[in-house]
């Protein structure tokens, strides 16, 4: 079973401990309920994180198509105002 490293630390009854000690702090009926919020708000986040991540690939494409477009067209000479 794979755990993360962070819960390695942890022994079962130090897990218990804390739970129980979450039921006093919070009470009985508030836990399921602070269990779903972090739960919705770690799904918002990977959200917000994959709409970013979306939104920096598709700055990158548009990146490399200008520099494309940039390397094919011939340089123009600038233009020169007349003198009078």
């Amino acid at each position: 079973m794979l755990f993360h490293p962070v819960l390695a630390l942890f022994s079962p009854e130090i897990i218990g401990i804390i739970v129980l000690g979450a039921l006093v702090v919070f009470g009985y009926d508030k836990v399921p309920k602070l269990a779903r919020s972090l739960g919705s708000a770690k799904k918002e986040f990977m959200v917000g994180q994959m709409e970013a991540d979306e939104a920096a690939a598709k700055a990158r494409e548009e990146i490399k198509a200008r520099a494309a477009t940039a390397a094919t067209e011939p340089p123009t000479a600038p233009e020169t105002e007349p003198h009078s």
